[in-house]
């Protein structure tokens, strides 16, 4: 089995597609191959799995982890579906501020890599959905940032209005803030 990678149009996010084997018994994939991700130019550094469970319009994000603790995700959703997008949060890039979205679905087996300076973000499609994401970092509370999952300077065409959200996810800091103090810097 191999993996297939594609680039999208923000530098270092890629989508991942992997063979897999279905038949009447059901499916089986591997995930995770040390040496294909590595041929790929992929991190293999993974430190932790998380794994989560979202009713439908539950909304997560922006999340990121600043660099006295950085946390690249590989992410795939393993029941139902969710819309899963990726921000560029490098002060100074070409693309600071721009958006992509890819819809992961446990049928589709997809997979996309958000890397540690981008701010991650998903909403449930379905009545529920499972997401995982292996880590390349360990969850550490006080380098956690959240940006407004709403910015409109961001201005994520998300599937509805009035997701269901989180404290936290509620009091994610503008676009325009995060700016005065970045977490990230293009180059850098």
């Amino acid at each position: 089995m191999d993996i297939h990678v594609s680039k999208t149009k923000l530098e270092g996010v890629l989508l991942i597609d992997t063979d897999f084997f279905r038949d009447e018994r059901g499916f089986f994939i591997e995930v995770y191959h040390e040496q294909r991700f590595r041929e790929h130019g992929l991190p293999t550094n993974f430190v932790q799995d998380n794994h989560s469970r979202s009713a439908r319009k539950v909304l997560r994000g922006f999340h990121y982890q600043d660099t006295t603790a950085p946390m690249g995700k590989l992410v795939r959703c393993t029941a139902g579906a969710i819309l899963d997008v990726a921000v560029d949060l490098r002060a100074g890039s070409p693309t600071f501020g721009q958006w992509v979205s890819v819809e992961l679905t446990a049928e589709n087996m997809r997979q996309i890599w958000v890397p540690p300076d981008f701010g991650h973000a998903f909403a449930t499609l379905s009545e529920f959905a499972e997401v995982q994401y292996k880590c390349t970092g360990m969850y550490t509370p006080p380098s956690e940032g959240t940006v407004s999952w709403n910015d409109p300077d961001i201005g994520v065409e998300w599937p509805f209005g009035d997701p269901v959200l989180s404290g936290r996810d509620q009091a994610g800091m503008s676009l325009k803030q995060y700016l005065e103090k970045p977490a990230f810097r293009y180059g850098g």
